[in-house]
């Protein structure tokens, strides 16, 4: 691999990207990703082979569900002994719910998983297509000693890759739709491209790809806003087959104290169900105990998501509960950074 040409598999499964305006009719349809390399002739300056893979049937983002998340899994396992690194074009609006999912189900991953789109279509006269789908390929496709220099699921867009589980949507409006509050963009892309080796992932696999398929999405999101009744939540908590539930809380993992709240968590707790407490703020940490609001969730063994995010507390949450463990041990294996998702 040292003296050749890497080889990326480009990937695409739908979302503006790959969109093309008719210069007729105005209107959008699906670009021909076979012809990728005529229409963008700026990929051909790239130290890389391409290839191309398309869905059958490209899936808007708003869409994507887990199915579409195990069919990019295995695309990308029948693919990985055959190429150096991956960029998967997406829909942006659940980019960040995809790619963290993608991270859990890709373990032992020793070559980059880059996810990238566009707010624009890529025949737009201002699109910011080109320049994400670029830069992503070219990151796929750096490497040292002949080994790729980034061993994570990565997403890129508008000048800054990032960890994909630590990042979100947080702008529909302008070309810098994602953030990340909680962790250091891993590269950026300027005259030089950047890249802030300290925050790469240091992957310490043990053994080959493994791949995880399936995961169980009886789940539940509750937002906690002020008024919350008991009704509504008991109703929530009641849902058959509930299996967990992320609660998403004020501050640093704060919530109501009043009896029955803390009664209907403490009752959901004894069937089985594992309840996750993640922040509402897009930026900070729960550290449940630092004040007396979020005391007794503690002692009733509700679970700290730390500093992730809502998509990769989701992620993480349908790929653990598929793993046959006790309530303490996937309160411990929750709580653990398994691909850097926390800190």
């Amino acid at each position: 691999m040292q003296n050749t040409r890497p080889s990326i598999l480009l990937i695409y499964t739908g979302g503006t990207i790959g969109m093309i305006r008719d210069a007729v009719t105005g209107s959008l349809r699906v670009f021909n990703f076979e012809t990728l390399l005529d229409n963008i002739p700026e990929l051909k300056q790239l130290n890389c082979n391409i290839h191309t893979f398309s869905f059958e049937k490209p899936i808007d983002s708003s869409d994507m569900n887990p199915n579409h998340w195990i069919h990019m899994a295995e695309i990308i396992e029948s693919h990985y002994n055959a190429f150096d690194g991956f960029v998967i074009l997406h829909g942006s609006d659940t980019m960040s719910y995809t790619s963290s999912a993608l991270s859990f189900m890709l373990e032992n991953l020793t070559k980059p998983v880059i996810f990238t789109g566009s707010q624009l279509p890529i025949g737009d006269l201002r699109t910011d297509a080109k320049e994400n789908l670029i830069t992503s390929v070219e990151l796929a496709s750096l490497q040292k000693d002949g080994l790729p220099i980034i061993n994570e699921v990565c997403l890129y867009f508008e000048y800054k890759l990032y960890r994909a589980n630590r990042t979100t949507k947080v702008n529909a409006e302008n070309f810098q739709a994602f953030a990340s509050y909680n962790y250091p963009e891993l590269a950026e892309s300027g005259v030089h491209l950047k890249i802030n080796y300290p925050y790469l992932w240091k992957q310490n696999a043990n053994g080959s790809l493994r791949v995880h398929k399936t995961l169980n999405t009886n789940i539940a999101l509750i937002k906690l806003f002020p008024g919350i009744t008991e009704g509504f939540l008991g109703t929530a908590l009641s849902t058959p087959q509930l299996k967990g539930v992320i609660l998403e809380t004020f501050g640093a993992g704060n919530c109501i104290t009043e009896p029955w709240f803390i009664n209907l968590l403490r009752e959901t707790i004894a069937k089985g169900v594992h309840l996750v407490n993640i922040t509402q703020c897009i930026g900070g940490s729960v550290n449940m105990g630092q004040y007396a609001t979020s005391s007794q969730l503690k002692e009733i063994g509700v679970i700290s998501g730390k500093d992730m995010t809502t998509e990769s507390a989701i992620g993480k949450l349908m790929f653990l509960l598929e793993k046959e463990i006790s309530y303490k041990d996937f309160k411990n294996a929750y709580e653990m950074s398994l691909r850097g998702e926390l800190s």
